[in-house]
């Protein structure tokens, strides 16, 4: 019974398949539990960091920073983090497609882009457009990522923000939800913008600084545009995980479906060559 065979390893090859899912569903589970502390973790730090930052927007400080001056866009510089790895259901597919609509606007309006990329697919995708001026990526990410890992990457867009290679800097990455929802986002970095109004803070005033606004500034907004890429990378870290549960967890129940559809045909064809079996014996005793 040939066609019996087939079917029977078809099925065991789903199952394995079934049970390589099933494993990596727990693995990213356990994971997702892990990240999902560590970004609500840094998430207060992130938050208390911008709201001071947005202070300084609206303040008249002596020394304004660059980072707090708005200038003429020509050109824009983007971060963009992905995951390293695939298996994550529509995860990175999403992500590119919002950066993608952004990026066919900027170029209606005649805006140049670089981009600085974190994880392997990022890297892959954007690498492949032309258009595209690719100033450096990191890949290769552990679980629990580090500031050390993109400070690099960050370093890069800074400095060219500084010496006005671009005038616009932009973050583009997965806002955790929950579970089941990964938002993914455009983030504004530079120049930074005033949110609110000068009434709700109470008219002008500013802040006292020591020793002296410029030294204060100079460190206080790297540490901000470091702590906002450093929280969108274990944001999409979460998002990974949970993406990639949800993903195998589809997948497992899908093999399953398809286990027992195939184990009915399986029957139907093994009774059928029974039935003939019985059939050819029982004409061959007619015979006789």
């Amino acid at each position: 019974m040939a066609v019996g065979k087939e079917i029977r390893n078809k099925i065991g090859i789903i199952k394995n398949t079934q049970k390589i899912t099933r494993a990596m569903e727990m693995v990213a589970a356990s994971k997702m539990r892990r990240t999902k502390e560590k970004m609500q973790a840094s998430r207060p730090y992130s938050k208390k960091m911008m709201q001071i930052i947005k202070h300084l927007a609206h303040a008249n400080p002596e020394y304004k920073h660059p980072f707090l001056v708005q200038r003429e866009v020509k050109r824009v510089g983007l971060i963009v983090i992905s995951s390293d790895r695939g298996l994550c259901g529509g995860l990175n597919a999403n992500l590119f497609r919002k950066a993608i609509a952004q990026l066919i606007q900027w170029e209606k309006s005649e805006i140049q882009v670089d981009v600085c990329t974190v994880g392997s697919k990022a890297s892959l995708f954007f690498s492949g457009l032309k258009k595209l001026h690719l100033l450096g990526q990191a890949a290769k990410l552990d679980d629990t990522p580090h500031l050390q890992d993109i400070i690099g990457i960050i370093k890069i867009m800074l400095d060219a923000y500084c010496k006005k290679s671009i005038d616009e800097l932009y973050l583009v990455s997965n806002e955790f939800v929950n579970t089941m929802t990964q938002s993914p986002t455009i983030e504004k970095l530079l120049p930074v913008c005033a949110v609110g109004s000068e009434q709700n803070l109470g008219g002008h005033w500013d802040y006292i600084y020591e020793p002296d606004a410029k030294e204060v500034l100079d460190h206080l907004l790297v540490r901000y545009i470091e702590s906002i890429v450093y929280q969108g990378l274990v944001e999409n870290n979460a998002c990974e995980q949970a993406a990639r549960m949800v993903a195998m967890k589809s997948a497992s129940d899908n093999a399953g479906k398809l286990i027992k559809e195939l184990q009915m045909i399986y029957n139907k064809a093994r009774q059928a060559a029974i039935t003939q079996e019985i059939s050819e014996i029982v004409a061959g005793a007619a015979a006789v």
